[in-house]
């Protein structure tokens, strides 16, 4: 009788990777690309290579990074790696889409999209055929930037191509083979770092290492967009006070230049931009609501005083005279030394020298 040989465990190198299959032949501008590409926490560098602890095998797929294919030609031929996971031949796979969704049941005889094309008939694929025929086999959909997850600039009243976000497209209920909701980083451009810190969660969580991904109700990661730009606004503290900002270069709250940093959910202020330096109020840029799924059409105009804040700056600034008022009192009590520490040869500290 012969003994069971001991499997050994495949390493690293073995594993069968992560694919990240990247289309971004949506509607947009690839700022959402661009803009990962100052990522720092972490870097796509850092995923990409697996410089991360307990970060499984990846293979990333994306147009901005993948120089050395071709549409036909190449080191690989860049389409075939979305023809094999519509082939089943690639498991898992995260499918991330940047830019909205048009309807192309309204492109009358030509097309909105495309990202390469079919071979019999030499027209391209559509994003919403990729899609189609992606989404049921992927392990996660991800929706990068405003335009993706919410339609965006691309989908403001009365755009001619019925632009929509993923969500709208495919429904806000629907969720993936894995149980995994569409998962929605806005953001025009997107946060370099939350998006990073978003696709670092999701593959630890493909990897079977992170729990189901905490998102609110507009599919956004909740610890990114749980709380307000005017919750970790440094000119928060000027708003409470009732002192504004009447040109762009004041340190003062920017509410009444067209500022809705109170209810606009966005982490930027507290984040920076790169590498903690940046971010729209913290340089004196207003917030314009861009990971709201209301943007733009219910914030325009921008640099108009967002509705209420008339009311809220009035009653701020009359509790805020009171409120200055109390803290000078205060501060003329605490911004000076104790009367008992003072030059000279006396020491009336009740400290007694030996000498």
């Amino acid at each position: 009788m012969t003994r069971p040989t001991a499997q050994a465990t495949p390493t690293k190198e073995e594993e069968s990777p992560i694919h990240i299959l990247w289309i971004n032949c949506g509607l947009s501008c690839d700022g959402d690309s661009v803009a990962l590409t100052a990522a720092t926490q972490p870097s796509i560098e850092e995923i990409a290579l697996g410089a991360l602890p307990g970060l499984p095998k990846i293979a990333v797929h994306w147009p901005l990074i993948d120089f050395e294919c071709g549409p036909d030609q190449g080191a690989d031929t860049f389409i075939e790696w979305f023809h094999k996971a519509n082939r089943g031949e690639l498991e898992p796979f995260v499918l991330v889409l940047e830019g909205s969704i048009p309807n192309e049941s309204i492109n009358g005889e030509g097309y909105f999209t495309g990202f390469g094309y079919h071979h019999d008939t030499m027209q391209p694929y559509t994003i919403n055929e990729w899609i189609d025929l992606l989404a049921p086999k992927a392990t996660i959909v991800l929706a990068v930037g405003t335009c993706a997850t919410y339609g965006g600039i691309h989908g403001m009243a009365g755009n001619p191509t019925g632009a929509m976000g993923v969500p709208d497209y495919l429904g806000w209920d629907w969720k993936s083979k894995a149980g995994i909701p569409i998962v929605c980083v806005p953001g025009c451009p997107i946060h370099p770092d939350n998006l990073s810190e978003t696709i670092l969660y999701l593959l630890y969580q493909a990897a079977g290492q992170a729990p189901m991904i905490p998102l609110d109700e507009h599919l956004r990661p909740q610890w990114l967009f749980g709380n307000t730009v005017h919750e970790g606004c440094d000119r928060a503290g000027y708003y409470e006070q009732g002192e504004f900002a009447k040109t762009y270069d004041s340190p003062k709250c920017l509410v009444k230049l067209g500022c809705w940093g109170p209810v606009v959910k966005c982490n930027v202020p507290k984040r920076g931009w790169i590498n903690g330096v940046g971010g729209c109020p913290n340089v004196g840029g207003i917030c314009i609501g861009c990971t709201m799924p209301g943007f733009p059409d219910k914030f325009m105009p921008f640099m108009d005083a967002p509705p209420g804040s008339l009311v809220s700056g009035t009653a701020s600034q009359a509790y805020g005279s009171v409120i200055r008022s109390l803290r000078n009192i205060t501060l003329k009590k605490v911004d000076t030394e104790p009367k008992w520490r003072k030059k000279g040869r006396s020491l009336e500290t009740g400290y007694r020298p030996s000498w």
